[in-house]
């Protein structure tokens, strides 16, 4: 009898956190988890790990929102490929800049940009309030 091998249903999960840095770390835990009971290759769960960090740090640190709003971050697994989107209550779309090699931030977006297959930023889909930053990865790491 002959077996094929099992496919990847969708699967998909958000988490809602305190605007707080702690956050941070507690998204990057929760998508380790998730990345280990999904099963995805080390490679692009170390990836994605990063890249969801650099997107929580910055809808911490740089959303400037009344206090109480909370930053949603999701993963959605397919058979193709990893997006993980991080929602924040802030209108204002973030933009890759260069820093100075004496600056010690600014390099997120480059992060995300540079490792990512495909990434984003748009406003609130249904006319919520703020924006969603996504990156989608392959099933490896370099997005293919």
């Amino acid at each position: 009898m002959q077996t094929t091998p099992p496919t990847r249903l969708p699967q998909d999960i958000e988490w809602r956190l305190p605007r707080h840095a702690r956050s941070v770390g507690r998204a990057r835990l929760l998508f380790r988890e998730t990345a280990g009971r999904w099963a995805l290759p080390a490679d692009v769960t170390d990836t994605a790990e990063l890249l969801l960090s650099e997107l929580m740090t910055n809808a911490y640190r740089h959303a400037k929102t009344p206090a109480g709003r909370e930053i949603r971050a999701r993963a959605t697994l397919t058979a193709t490929g990893l997006r993980v989107t991080v929602t924040d209550a802030s209108d204002v779309l973030p933009t890759p800049r260069t820093a100075s090699a004496e600056e010690e931030s600014g390099r997120g977006l480059a992060l995300v940009e540079m490792l990512a297959g495909e990434w984003g930023a748009q406003a609130r889909e249904g006319g919520g309030v703020g924006k969603s930053v996504w990156f989608e990865l392959g099933l490896t790491a370099s997005g293919d």
